[in-house]
C-alpha cells in the first residue's frame, strides 16, 4: 500500500457542566470504536458516527492513494463532564495506538471542542498536546470542530489547520470532513499554514446562533457568511485555508468561553487581518445576541388556537430541555401545560424515560394504563407527571435517520413507545436523543403533516429535520425551566470569563490594531 500514512482518532462530546457526569457507557451506546472497525463504520451506508470521519475517508479514498491508521474514536450524545478516569483510559488508548503506528505523515482528529472532564476544562487541548508530543512538529495535524466549540489556545496552536462547522443546524459535518481531507492533501504537498485566533466577550445564547436565511435574528450566520465572502476578496484570494467563526457552548462554563474567530492561512498577515475584520463584524452585531422566547402560557394559548383549521400548524421547541446540549430530555412543563389545556392533534417527542418505555412494552400495544413520567426522579427539573394513556405503538432497536443532523445515521432507540394521552401522542425512548429527525415520529407510524401541534425536545437541530413541514414563522421557542435554558442569567457560573454579553451589559472590547 502506498500514499501518506494518516492516523484517525477523535473525541466528540458537548459537555454541560450542570448535567450529570458522562461515563464510558454513554460513549459505548453511541460510538466507541478502535482499529479497523473505525474504517469499516466510516465506509458504511448508515454509520453510527456523525459525518466528519465518513467525509474525510471518502475524500481521501477518492483523491489518491493513502494509508489509514485508525486508532480510537469516542463519540457520545451531549452530556455532563466526562468521568476523568474514563478519559485517562482514552488517553492511554490514543497514546498506545500512536506509538505503535510508527512514523506518520499526518493525523486527522475529530473533535467537538466543548468537552469537559470532571478534572479538565480542556480535554481536547490535553489530547492534542499528547498527539503533538508523539508525532512531532513535522506531521500534519488537521482537526474539525463543532461550531459550538469553546476555543482554547491549545485547540488552535497545536493543529496545522482548524476547521469548524459553518451551518447550524449542522448540515455540513460530512462536507467539513471532506474539507479536512482536501486540506491534508495541500499540507502534505507543502502548503504552509499559519493561524490567528480572536475571542470576544460575547457568550451567545444558543437560539441566537442559527445560520441560513429564514429567520430575522441570525447575527451569527451573517458573520459566518461574511467570512466566506471576504476570504475571496482580492487582498486574501489564495491565501486563506479556512475561516471558522465559533459561537461556543455557554453551558460548558470554561475560562475560555466566548465567540471566537479562527483563521488558517498561508501567511500570518492574512490570518491576522481577516480574523480582526471578522471579529469587528461580530462585535457590531453584539446587541442581537439575545434570547427572544415565548412564555409557556402564551405558547399554550397559541397551541390551543391551532384547533382553528384556518390557522397554521405550529412546532414548539423545548429549548431549555435539549438533549443536544446536555438536557435530560424528560422535563414535563410543556407536556403538562398542553395536556391540562386539552390540546388535541398533538405530537410530543422525544421523552427519555426508560422505566416508562419498559412498562409500555410489558403491557403491550393497545393497553390502557396510568402513565407516570419520571417516576424514578432525576434532576431538579425532571418532576413526575401522571396521565391516563393508551399504548399506541411499540418499537425496539435501531432506526435510520432521514433528515438533518441524523440523516443516514443508525440510531439505537432501545425500547420505545408511542403513548396516546387523549389527543397528545408522546414518544418515549430508553436511549436519550434530541428530537431532530422526523423519523422519531415516523418510525411509529405517526403523521407529522396531519398534526396541528408538534413539540420537540431540541434547541435548533429540529429545524434541519422538520423544515419540510414547518416554515420558520411556524416555529415557537418556548421559555421553560431546564438545564439548557437560553436565558443565561439563570445559571450560577463558576468559570465563565466576566463581564460578557448578554449577561453583563457593561462588557466591552477593543479591536486589535
Amino acid at each position: 500500500m502506498t500514499g501518506p500514512r494518516i492516523a484517525l482518532l477523535g473525541f466528540s462530546i458537548e459537555c454541560n457542566r450542570f448535567a450529570p457526569v458522562a461515563t464510558e457507557a454513554d460513549f459505548a451506546g453511541r460510538t466507541l470504536l478502535e482499529g479497523d472497525a473505525i474504517i469499516a463504520e466510516a465506509r458504511a451506508a448508515a454509520p453510527r458516527m456523525l459525518g466528519e470521519l465518513p467525509g474525510f475517508v471518502a475524500n481521501m479514498d477518492a483523491s489518491g492513494p493513502w494509508q489509514p491508521v485508525p486508532i480510537l474514536l469516542a463519540m457520545a450524545e451531549p452530556n455532563g463532564p466526562v468521568d476523568h478516569a474514563f478519559f485517562r483510559r482514552l488517553m492511554a488508548g490514543w497514546e498506545d495506538g500512536l506509538r505503535k503506528a510508527g512514523p506518520l505523515d499526518g493525523v486527522y482528529c475529530v473533535l467537538h471542542g466543548a468537552g469537559l472532564t470532571t478534572e479538565d476544562h480542556d480535554p481536547e487541548g490535553s489530547m492534542l498536546a499528547l498527539i503533538r508530543g508523539i508525532v512531532g512538529p513535522a506531521a500534519k495535524l488537521v482537526a474539525t470542530y463543532d461550531l459550538h466549540a469553546n476555543v482554547s489556545a491549545a485547540n488552535v496552536d497545536l493543529v496545522d489547520v482548524y476547521i469548524g462547522y459553518r451551518t447550524n443546524p449542522h448540515l455540513d459535518m460530512r462536507a467539513r470532513g471532506m474539507e479536512a481531507a482536501e486540506t491534508m492533501r495541500l499540507l502534505l504537498a507543502g502548503t504552509p499554514s499559519y493561524r490567528a485566533r480572536i475571542r470576544l466577550p460575547i457568550v451567545p445564547p444558543t437560539v441566537s446562533m442559527l445560520t441560513g436565511k429564514d429567520a430575522t435574528l441570525r447575527p451569527y450566520g451573517e458573520v459566518i457568511d461574511l467570512g466566506q465572502e471576504w476570504l475571496a476578496a482580492p487582498e486574501f484570494a489564495g491565501r486563506i485555508l479556512n475561516v471558522s467563526v465559533m459561537g461556543g457552548f455557554a453551558f460548558a462554563d470554561t475560562p475560555f468561553n466566548g465567540l471566537s474567530v479562527v483563521v488558517s492561512a498561508t501567511d500570518q498577515a492574512a490570518a491576522d487581518a481577516l480574523a480582526a475584520r471578522l471579529a469587528g463584524a461580530a462585535w457590531e452585531r453584539r446587541a442581537q445576541f439575545r434570547a427572544d422566547l415565548t412564555a409557556l402560557a402564551e405558547a399554550t394559548r397559541l397551541a390551543a388556537a391551532t384547533a382553528d383549521a384556518a390557522r397554521p400548524a405550529l412546532i414548539f421547541a423545548d429549548v431549555a430541555d435539549n438533549p443536544g446540549g446536555g438536557g435530560r430530555g424528560n422535563t414535563m412543563h410543556i407536556l403538562q401545560a398542553f395536556h391540562a389545556a386539552g390540546i388535541k392533534d398533538a405530537l410530543v417527542g422525544v421523552i427519555h424515560d426508560p422505566a416508562l418505555a419498559e412498562e409500555a412494552h410489558r403491557l403491550g400495544a393497545g393497553a390502557f394504563f396510568t402513565a407516570t413520567f419520571n417516576r424514578e426522579g432525576g434532576d431538579a427539573f425532571s418532576r413526575p407527571f401522571t396521565a391516563e394513556a393508551r399504548v399506541r405503538h411499540l418499537l425496539a432497536g435501531t432506526i435510520t435517520g432521514r433528515r438533518g443532523i441524523y440523516a443516514n445515521n443508525t440510531i439505537d432507540l432501545g425500547k420505545a413507545a408511542a403513548l396516546d394521552l387523549g389527543g397528545i401522542v408522546v414518544v418515549v425512548l430508553s436511549n436519550r436523543f434530541q428530537c431532530a429527525d422526523p423519523m422519531f415520529f415516523e418510525a411509529f407510524g405517526l403523521d407529522i403533516a396531519a398534526a396541528r401541534v408538534v413539540v420537540v425536545k431540541s434547541r435548533g437541530h429540529f429545524r434541519g429535520g422538520y423544515d419540510e413541514f414547518f416554515a420558520d414563522s411556524q416555529v415557537i421557542e418556548v421559555d421553560a425551566p431546564g438545564l439548557t435554558s437560553p436565558v443565561l442569567s439563570r445559571f450560577a457560573w463558576q468559570h465563565l470569563p466576566r463581564p460578557v454579553l448578554p449577561i453583563d451589559p457593561d462588557a466591552d472590547w477593543t479591536p486589535p490594531a
